[in-house]
């Protein structure tokens, strides 16, 4: 595979390099993940006329999901961590895609509200799990490029899903869209539970050499656990790391959810137009979490791998600052082309932050990174449960560039978080 190809070139002295066909499954299932929540996004202007739906409508449909979502997190990641990545991550995916091909069927504001709480429900303990595949499967100086495949999947998929969903609407109408990625989900279902084990040691498929070079310098602490949540709760580096995700996750969900909307409304763009305009800003967003991630691999391999969280620290703030000044100017645009360069950038400098928070969850989460991933997703989908129904408000009310404007403002609350996670300390210290 191109994404194998592509990371593979670590100097890892083993003479297997499977770890890499897990990242791949890793991108998969993400991409996967992000197609089905972005099809809705792309269908909504077809289903809002033939349903006669308002976009507070709308907006509350796609909370549900983003409400499921987040309940399903913290029980996600303790399911990670207690049953295992493998388990967790099948039933996860097999879960969500029957969900996803039910969404054809749901004829009313609550049927559809009711699909995709479920949806939500089922994907809750995916990212978790992969979380977890990331910790377990890859060596301490390769935890950029482990995280990037998570995020270069969960960006990629809403690059493709635009541009597919709109060629499945023409072929088999809106309905077809969900059925056709159900199916898909399930392939994925199987190829995770066929391809991947917990760990590298109860794989077939790798080396001793590998596991040696994938458990170095790692403290030999694998036996499945609960994360000391009495511990967790009152540190209050854990809860700046869930709050600032809060924030990012809201403004990108403000992009997933609307931007479509926003294109057809503002800008008067046709169904195909819409299609690939949406799909620029998350390209950007794809490219970027994979420098990122190779950045900062590059820093941990160096003299003073100690840099790396410094600037995973530094990165994020930067990101954020960009993606706040990309999201006002965009607002007072005049033309399509101006503004979706700015969202774009706007966008794109997101990826700063997301790679910044999932390289850390590993190094403050260490054997309880499925938890720590489980309440960073938490806090993250609280933003998505928030940002359909906000910015509808806000768009009714104060009309699309002051909802913009002020999604704008919410960066300040992400600088301030990063001021204290210092993600190069573990927040639970290995006895």
């Amino acid at each position: 595979m191109n994404l194998e190809n592509a990371i593979s070139s670590a100097n890892a002295p083993a003479s297997t390099n499977y770890r890499w066909k897990v990242a791949s499954l890793i991108f998969l299932v993400s991409f996967v993940a992000y197609m089905d929540r972005v099809n809705l996004s792309v269908a909504t202007p077809v289903i809002m006329q033939e349903f006669g739906f308002t976009k507070i409508d709308m907006g509350l449909i796609q909370t549900c999901f983003f409400g499921g979502y987040a309940l399903m997190q913290v029980p996600g990641g303790i399911l990670a961590d207690r049953f295992g990545l493998r388990k967790t991550g099948t039933f996860a995916i097999l879960w969500w895609s029957i969900f996803t091909a039910l969404t054809a069927f749901a004829h009313g504001k609550l049927s559809f509200a009711a699909v995709r709480l479920a949806f939500g429900l089922g994907e809750g303990p995916v990212f978790p799990s992969l979380g977890a595949a990331c910790y377990k499967w890859f060596n301490h100086a390769e935890k950029g490029k482990a995280s990037s495949s998570i995020l270069g999947g969960t960006f990629f998929g809403p690059v493709v899903g635009p541009l597919l969903t709109v060629a499945l609407m023409g072929w088999l109408g809106w309905q077809g869209v969900f059925i056709i990625f159900g199916l898909l989900g399930i392939v994925v279902a199987y190829a995770w539970h066929h391809y991947t084990r917990d760990t590298p040691e109860d794989c077939p498929y790798v080396s001793e050499e590998e596991i040696n070079y994938i458990n170095e310098a790692r403290s030999g602490q694998t036996e499945k656990a609960v994360a000391p949540w009495k511990e967790l709760l009152v540190n209050h580096r854990f809860w700046a790391v869930g709050l600032q995700f809060l924030v990012v996750d809201y403004i990108m969900y403000v992009f997933l959810s609307w931007l479509p909307m926003f294109l057809t409304e503002v800008y008067g763009l046709s169904l195909k137009s819409m299609g690939f305009w949406t799909s620029v800003p998350w390209i950007a967003l794809t490219f970027m979490v994979f420098f990122a991630g190779w950045f900062s691999d590059r820093l941990a391999a160096g003299k003073n791998s100690e840099r790396q969280y410094t600037m995973r620290t530094a990165t994020a703030i930067f990101g954020i600052a960009v993606t706040s000044v990309g999201l006002y100017a965009a607002s007072h645009m005049a033309s399509v082309e101006a503004a979706i360069f700015w969202m774009t950038l706007a966008l794109g400098s997101l990826g700063f932050c997301m790679s910044a928070t999932w390289s850390s969850v590993m190094s403050l989460g260490g054997r309880f990174s499925g938890s720590v991933s489980g309440w960073i997703n938490l806090w993250g989908n609280i933003g998505g449960v928030l940002a359909p129904i906000v910015t509808a408000f806000l768009v009714e009310t104060y009309g699309w560039n002051n909802a913009f404007s002020i999604t704008a403002l919410f960066g300040l609350i992400v600088v301030a978080c990063w001021l204290v996670i210092k993600p190069g300390k573990q927040l639970i210290a290995d006895n």
